[in-house]
């Protein structure tokens, strides 16, 4: 009877004079492509998933420009009201202000790049200031533009949301 020992690779040794390599039936190298497949269609899952929330926020994240913008023209034209007794323009005419050039009256500057196009509307007792996505597809590339208005009650409306879409 010979007796039989475990070497370091759990291959069985007989009385020293040879290795009898074990069968290795369960072992494999790689994987199958059904596990590949389910992994793919995981991600994939998974993407479906998070693109459109990524595109909401970035929209989201792109109206804090506006807010922003026309908080700053509320202020100034509060003051400016406050100095000149009236709203600036005060003939009921409409200024469009351009990115990258400050409005000397309101000292509000866009900076560049703007992803809206801002406009102010007054007269002697009241103004309103609207911001409209520039881009004819809006803040994320579908129809539904994006508007924001101020009043001189400081009141911010949004007249239509694109990051809701």
């Amino acid at each position: 009877m010979s007796l039989r020992k475990f070497n370091k690779r759990n291959n069985f040794t007989s009385d020293g004079a040879g290795v009898e390599p074990l069968p290795h039936l369960g072992r494999r190298n790689g994987f199958t492509l059904i596990e590949l497949m389910i992994v793919v269609v995981i991600i994939g899952i998974l993407a479906s998933m998070a693109i459109p929330r990524f595109m909401r926020a970035s929209a989201k994240a792109k109206q804090t420009e506006a807010k922003s913008v026309l908080k700053q023209i509320y202020v100034m034209e509060s003051a400016y009201f406050q100095e000149k007794e009236c709203y600036y323009p005060s003939d009921g005419s409409s200024v469009t202000l351009q990115p990258g050039v400050s409005m000397p009256p309101l000292c509000v500057e866009i900076m560049l790049p703007a992803y809206y196009s801002y406009t102010v509307t007054g007269t002697t007792t009241t103004f309103s200031a609207t911001a409209g996505s520039k881009r004819a597809t809006g803040l994320d590339d579908d129809p539904t533009l994006d508007i924001w208005s101020i009043d001189q009650t400081g009141v911010l409306t949004c007249m239509s949301d694109d990051s809701n879409d």
